[in-house]
């Protein structure tokens, strides 16, 4: 079953595993059952679909600036859901890939 909770803020601004081992990502995906933002399939370390293997929390939403779009991993398709808790979305200001200052200058070569 797919629970959407609209009222659990975001985990942060970066993607959570990536922010602890001082890693980087190229977009960003928000938990939309707890609220974890883990970084999507492109990057190196795809933390968002390990968050979904490893708790069973099922849709995803963008937490890029200007996208609302929802993933539902089991099912995999894309769907719609309700307005989340603020933000949105990461800080317009920070790069992609980012975090500024931890992405390698080959960073193309490593992502899926």
């Amino acid at each position: 079953m797919t629970t959407i909770d609209p009222s659990v803020p975001p985990s942060g601004t970066g993607c959570a595993e990536c922010e602890a081992a001082g890693g980087w990502w190229v977009h960003l995906r928000r938990c939309a059952t707890c609220g974890h933002v883990g970084c999507c399939d492109t990057s190196p370390e795809q933390h968002a679909t390990a968050h979904f293997r490893s708790t069973g929390h099922t849709v995803v939403q963008s937490f890029e600036p200007g996208e609302d779009w929802f993933w539902d991993y089991d099912r995999e398709v894309a769907l719609s859901g309700p307005a989340l808790a603020p933000p949105s979305a990461r800080p317009e200001a920070q790069p992609v890939p980012g975090p500024a200052g931890r992405v390698p200058a080959d960073w193309r070569s490593k992502i899926h």
